[in-house]
């Protein structure tokens, strides 16, 4: 762990904040952000409806899934799959990966594949809350030593590597890796998903209104935005969620909370409308990313996301939480240009997941690449149309809560969620039965100050850079 290796070759050194400094005009860095984890968790309900329609096409689409290190292997497949809802907590890793073979050139050309995106989504064993971790591609962290895809040995350790390098040195697996290694919980369940996966999810979601403070202008993507709201979808969308020049301070730190205002609304938008319960929607949805997706062994099955999906249905939106891993810029040595983790506050966000327990986050927490709906001199319903419903007939309990929370244009504070009491979520999944309802809000959740992040409730617009 102790070998700290010069990677100019592959990764860019550039100085300033979180920046990739080799981007030459129309080949930005990718950050392909919280559509992938938000789509995800869609895509998982979505199946449980799609299963029982087109089953044996989606488990076509899937292939044979990437074995991950220390996992068993997975049980045969069989039957038709399971309709109850996931008994337990569980830990999913979403990677976006910049430079996919299988995406062309389009969106410009790099000597190496990077896990520019990182989010770990974990889920409390009684289905209360969740909590989304985004991770900055420039958190310099250990990369531990890895089998390599091909089985010929393992890749050496490294003590301080940028954690988009993790997946030139293993793929996917590499990747889950070294997130146990940074966070300590156990990464049970973990996906990939490129720019074309993205594009066609997008698309089968017919399109997620977006707020903006100010014209959003980034001739690097293409990305060109009024002020006010905009439903995207397809290319627009990605645009959207690989803008770094546009938004914030043109870091991707920045684009780390501006693409947080798009998955808000993107799990606001799908309980408002018909998406939980048209069969085409599902169907299509499943179909886009399980064609465009490379899946872990242990989630490679129809009926595991089935049971996933079902547990996620009755999550109410202001028990769930987007924060970015936290961290400092402007360091020297190994985090010059980079992030160094804030190991205290890191300490106790963890210590929340791996317990269970749910938590508010500190005021203006936003980030520096979106702010509040009303800061940005938005109404909440032109913030985002979805709100105005307060929540779809048939998207789960809770979810007319969490509209409530959303149309009143403030975050609700979380209600506190005792740790199960048969296993932390960062272990096996436990067996405790899901609350069929969401839990009342009796003692205010702790706030954890210093995180960088929002609610699923909460009403947010993207800033433009320089603004």
């Amino acid at each position: 762990m102790n070998d700290v290796r010069d990677r100019s070759h592959r990764l860019n050194r550039a100085t300033g904040i979180a920046r990739h400094g080799r981007l030459r005009h129309r080949h930005p860095a990718v950050a392909v952000v919280k559509l992938l984890s938000g789509v995800a968790a869609v895509a998982l309900v979505g199946s449980a409806s799609v299963a029982a329609i087109a089953a044996k096409q989606v488990t076509d689409d899937l292939g044979d899934g990437v074995r991950i290190q220390g996992q068993s292997a997975p049980k045969a497949a069989g039957g038709a799959p399971a309709l109850s809802s996931y008994e337990g907590g569980f830990n999913m890793l979403v990677v976006g990966t910049d430079n996919d073979p299988d995406q062309g050139t389009a969106y410009g050309e790099r000597d190496a594949t990077l896990n520019d995106v990182n989010i770990l989504l974990h889920v409390s064993a009684d289905h209360t809350n969740a909590t989304a971790v985004s991770i900055p591609r420039d958190l310099v962290t250990p990369i531990p030593g890895c089998e390599k895809p091909d089985g010929s040995g393992t890749t050496p350790a490294m003590a301080a590597q940028p954690i988009n390098s993790a997946w030139g040195e293993g793929g996917l697996n590499c990747v889950v890796q070294t997130v146990q290694g940074l966070t300590g919980l156990d990464v049970q369940y973990s996906a990939a998903v490129s720019f074309r996966g993205v594009i066609e999810m997008s698309n089968a979601i017919g399109g997620v209104p977006v707020c903006v403070a100010q014209p959003i202008h980034d001739r690097y993507t293409g990305l060109d935005l009024p002020q006010g709201t905009s439903t995207l979808q397809g290319d627009e969308a990605l645009a959207f969620l690989r803008s770094r020049h546009g938004v914030g301070d043109g870091s991707d730190l920045g684009r780390i909370s501006s693409q947080q205002v798009f998955l808000s609304s993107l799990l606001r938008t799908v309980q408002s409308n018909d998406t939980l319960t048209s069969p085409a929607t599902l169907y299509k949805l499943a179909r886009a990313a399980a064609s465009n997706m490379q899946l872990s062994q242990s989630l490679n099955d129809v009926g595991t996301m089935v049971e996933m999906g079902r547990a996620l249905q009755d999550l109410p939106l202001e028990h769930v939480n987007f924060v970015q891993y936290p961290g400092t810029t402007g360091g020297s040595g190994v985090y010059a240009g980079k992030v160094q983790p804030t190991t205290e506050l890191a300490s106790q966000l963890f210590a929340k997941i791996a317990a269970d327990q749910s938590f508010a986050l500190g005021a203006d927490s936003t980030g520096i690449g979106s702010e509040g709906a009303a800061s940005a001199g938005q109404s909440d319903a032109s913030a985002d149309p979805s709100a105005a419903s307060g929540g779809g007939a048939g998207a789960g309990a809770g979810a007319g809560a969490a509209g409530a929370a959303a149309s009143a244009g403030a975050p609700a504070a979380p209600a506190s969620s005792a740790p199960s009491s048969s296993a932390p979520a960062a272990s096996a999944p436990a067996s405790s039965a899901p609350s069929s309802s969401a839990p009342a809000a009796s003692t205010p959740a702790e706030t954890i100050d210093g995180l960088q992040g929002q609610s699923a409730a909460q009403q947010t617009c993207s800033t433009a850079f320089g603004s």
